[in-house]
């Protein structure tokens, strides 16, 4: 079991090498092809766009493949795409290899969490998740900065290649350490789908792809901010992604910690509250280093730890169809990547400074903080109406 997580874990790995990457290198990308960085930040967008469509494909097959084998497609997929990104030449290219290189992204979570669901004994599945999950955050904290280095040190392109090579070998570790296992549920498609009748979910899409969507807006182009707002040296980026990947690192922990005392609705809206006013302070004080710094951790904080009580919530909400709420959250959460890269981008297309990007990332995080506050309405009306029901009877 610890080896199949470890497998797990080395994919997700991949994974966010490949996703937060290309933050760290924006700027060298946008020189060598030739294109302005907010261009450049558009590659963020094609990677979340084919997260949203890979993503449910891939849950709606997956009970005819075994997903062992599904998850093999995925990383090889994963390998294919960072390596045309590796070579690519123009913007065509560069977006055609994001796609690719997104497509498994969501749904290498979904598949993941089901094998674990099956191997894992009941109560721990969530922990089991949390180390699939910490590849990630472990991404952010050492792979990206790494990544950082060597593309500006060489070139961007040798740590797309370095990525390629490294799924490689999360293939061999999935054939070594990951058991046969097929998802052949019972329910039809239809019923699969049946959750979704409700407004709850969705409410929990919303605040997962605003939440990202928020921090993204900024962090898409944390280099030029804190180069050109705050003062750092490009050099020094390195040191800086290393401390936001801590941030995402302590994030999952502490959310991990608190999901014993408090709920996860309560966790994760207070927590899109925090994530507010540290983008509302970056916008104040991002000129001053060390206000900057410490902001940026938060958000980078904040997150990840909103990743496990929203994927809990997610599948409190998704009964029947757990498999494609997952992916639904995976889509919602690439989404709000998407959509977080171009707000950002377009204070910039329009003509304002880069301290203005925290500005739609503030509204976005505010919007995701709404919609759970909404959710938690809705939920308190339905338990009421239900209890009156039985009360009738």
């Amino acid at each position: 079991m610890k080896k199949t997580i470890f497998a797990l874990a080395l994919g997700t790995f991949g994974l966010g090498m490949a996703e937060f990457g290309v933050m760290g290198v924006l700027t060298e990308l946008a020189q060598n092809v030739g294109i302005t960085i907010p261009a450049a930040g558009n590659m963020i967008s094609f990677y979340a766009f084919g997260v949203v469509i890979g993503a449910p494909v891939i849950a709606l097959i997956s009970g005819k493949f075994s997903l062992k084998h599904i998850l093999l497609f995925l990383v090889a997929l994963c390998v294919a795409g960072n390596a045309i990104f590796t070579f690519s030449t123009s913007y065509a290219m560069l977006a055609l290899g994001r796609l690719i290189a997104g497509f498994p992204h969501g749904a290498f979570f979904g598949v993941g969490a089901i094998i674990l669901s099956k191997i894992v004994p009941p109560g721990k599945v969530t922990l089991a998740v949390a180390g699939m999950i910490a590849g990630m955050t472990v991404a952010n904290l050492a792979g990206v900065p790494l990544g950082t280095w060597i593309g500006h040190a060489f070139s961007w392109r040798y740590t797309f290649m370095l990525i390629a090579i490294f799924d490689l070998l999360v293939m061999v570790a999935i054939l070594l350490w990951v058991p046969e296992i097929h998802d052949r549920t019972e329910a039809r498609l239809a019923e699969q789908f049946r959750f979704l009748r409700k407004p709850e979910p969705w409410l929990i899409f919303a605040a997962t792809m605003f939440g990202n969507a928020g921090v993204f807006a900024w962090f898409s182009f944390v280099k030029p901010f804190m180069v050109n707002v705050s003062g750092f040296s490009a050099s020094f980026m390195t040191v800086i992604m290393a401390l936001m990947g801590l941030g995402m690192v302590l994030g999952n922990l502490l959310s991990g910690r608190l999901s014993g005392r408090f709920s996860p609705l309560r966790i994760a809206a207070t927590t899109d509250l925090i994530i507010v006013l540290s983008l509302v302070l970056l916008f104040v004080a991002g000129e001053h280093s060390v206000a900057s710094l410490t902001m940026g951790f938060i958000c980078c904080a904040g997150l990840f730890a909103l990743s496990a009580p929203l994927q809990i919530l997610l599948l409190e909400n998704a009964k029947g169809g757990e498999l494609l709420g997952a992916a639904g959250g995976q889509v919602a959460f690439n989404l709000g990547s998407a959509i977080g890269a171009w707000c950002g981008g377009m204070m910039i297309t329009v003509g304002l400074g880069w301290s203005f990007v925290t500005l739609p990332a503030a509204v976005l995080s505010f919007s995701a903080m709404s919609s759970l506050l909404l959710y938690a309405h809705v939920k308190a009306k339905r338990a009421r109406a239900e209890s009156r029901v039985l009360v009738d009877v």
